[in-house]
Order: structure tokens, then sequence, then C-alpha cells
């Protein structure tokens, strides 16, 4: 049986507690365009506002599976048996959901892809499109086997509120734990910064060794923005901020709407993690950097000069 005969697409819900990540919400209008979506809900049970958020955004039915999601190996049975009637997954392409999809295909036989900026159904196979070679090849994919599994990365979808949308049904699927020699044995609460996640921000604002250090501005800029804070492999290695920020090929992959790179070179590292960003604004003391040649604009001058300009006339235009 192809993609096309089956109108079921199972979305495995990233969440933050009780809060539907933005990502989920993009997961779904793109199922939605595939079939009829289904949100997977791993662990616990969901308010009744995260259903509802769900079901504005397309989900038919919730299926509650009480299943471990920070056990990868866990997460992929539960999520096998969540779609047992499903011929497409959509999961967050995060480093955990990759290896979360990758195990699924083990289990259920399908073909994966993971990175992608689409889907759709083409000849009654699904077919992505995905930027390759650190973003400088754009490709199609297509899915061979009868079921697939689609990766797809934050902000390459508008999530889509439906009109009129019904409450989905929430159903409790039965659910063995598998046996595995993965388990939890520690686990130690960090506090969350304040602010959209990194990967999931429709806005990132980064800065290099140009900072000297000094994020003040970078992450005014970030707030200004609505945005996060990223960072160079560079401004990592210094301790000038956490590894967590940093965007590279080693790092986090970010592809936001806009992104604002200050003080930042471009090497070919921190390039193959952002390329794919929507807009580019470079702002840089020297006019041979790198990252002007992908940029969309470029400024060349002191971000410490640059960025409270941009910051006063936005606040300007905005009547703060």
């Amino acid at each position: 049986m192809s993609a096309v005969d089956s109108n079921t697409v199972a979305v495995l819900v990233e969440r933050h507690g009780e809060h539907v990540s933005q990502p989920t919400l993009e997961a779904l209008t793109l199922a939605d365009s595939l079939g009829a979506p289904v949100a997977v809900w791993l662990g616990g049970s969901p308010s009744e506002e995260a259903v509802r958020t769900l079901g504005d955004h397309g989900a038919v039915q919730v299926r509650v599976v009480d299943a471990d999601m920070r056990l990868p190996g866990v997460a992929a049975a539960a999520l096998a048996a969540a779609g047992d009637d499903a011929e497409v997954f959509i999961v967050v392409s995060t480093f955990v959901n990759k290896e979360i999809a990758t195990r699924l295909a083990m289990l259920t036989g399908a073909g994966v892809v993971v990175d992608a900026a689409g889907a759709e159904i083409v000849d009654g196979r699904v077919e992505t499109t995905q930027t390759v070679f650190a973003a400088t090849w754009n490709v199609r994919s297509r899915v061979e086997r009868d079921r697939a599994i689609v990766g797809v990365r934050p902000n390459t979808t508008l999530a889509v509120a439906l009109e009129d949308a019904a409450l989905p049904a929430v159903v409790d699927v039965p659910f063995e734990v598998p046996a595995t020699r993965e388990a939890v044995v520690h686990v130690e609460a960090v506090p969350e910064e304040d602010g959209v996640p990194l990967a999931e921000a429709p806005v990132v604002v980064s800065g290099g060794r140009g900072t000297g250090g000094d994020y003040a501005l970078i992450r005014e800029f970030a707030e200004l923005l609505g945005g996060a804070v990223g960072a160079s492999r560079d401004a990592t290695d210094e301790g000038w901020i956490s590894h967590e920020h940093m965007v590279g090929q080693t790092g986090t992959t970010v592809t936001p709407a806009l992104y604002v790179a200050a003080g930042i070179s471009g090497a070919v590292h921190h390039r193959g993690g952002m390329q794919a960003s929507g807009t580019i604004v470079a702002v840089n003391l020297d006019p041979d950097a790198p990252i002007f040649e992908i940029s969309d604009f470029g400024v060349v001058g002191s971000l410490f000069d640059v960025l409270p300009q941009a910051i006063e006339r936005i606040r300007e235009v905005r009547g703060e």
C-alpha cells in the first residue's frame, strides 16, 4: 500500500512541559497537506489547552502513550505503536528525534529522510526537499518504501491554525515497554533560559570573535526582535558563552526567517549551520569576510557602532 492510500499521518509532539512547541504546529500543518494528522503525545496526559492547540492546527486525534521520550529506543517503539495505521510519520528534526526516527525505521521498515524543508505526495510516494552540503545544494528525495518517516526542520513550514477546528479525541494507546539496555540513571534540572529555544527561533542574532566576549548588544538585539542568541565556535571555545548557543556543523543547525551574524567571519563550520536561513544580515569590520558571500545584506563596520543604531531605529519606528 502506498502512502497516498492512507490518510493517517502521525506527528510526534515536541513540548516544553504542557506547552506545545512551535515546530510541532508547523509539522502538523505539513502533515495536514499529506493526509489526516494524528498527534502522538508521549508521557503523561495532555491538558485540554494542549489538545485544543493540536486540534486547531489539524490534529484529528491525540494519541497518548505512557512512555519515556528521553529513551530513543522506547520512544521509537511507542511511536510505532501509536502510528500502527500511519503510512507517514513526521518528527521535528532534532538530534534526539533523528535517533528516534532511525530506530523507528528499523522497527517499521520505513524509509527515512531527516532535515527536510518540506514534503509532498508525488505519484503515491513521499517526496521531500532538503538543503545539503552546508546548504549549497537543494535536492529532492523520494521515499520508495511503503511507509515514510520525515524529520522536518523548524521554521520551514508556516504553522496555520484551522478555522472552526473541532476538539480532537484523546485516545490512550496500550503499550508495553520493550526490553532495552537504555536507562535514565540521573536527572539534573537545568534552569531554562528565557526566550525562544535556538533551534526553534524565527530570528537568531549571533555574535562571534568580534564581540570580544561582550554579548550585551547581541542579547538586547535578539530580545528586541523576539529571537534567540547564537554564537560561533570561536566564541564558545573562548568560554564567552555556553556551547548550547553554538551555531554550526557540530553545534545547532538553524533555519530562521532572519539570521544576523555580528562579528562572525563566516568559516565553513559556521556557515553549514545557518546558510539555509531565509534572510541573512552580516555585520563585520572586514569587507572580505566570507560571511558577506552568502549574506542578503551586509554592513562593513563594528557591531558596537551598527547594532546600537539598529536598536535605536527599531525602537523609534515602534514608538518605544
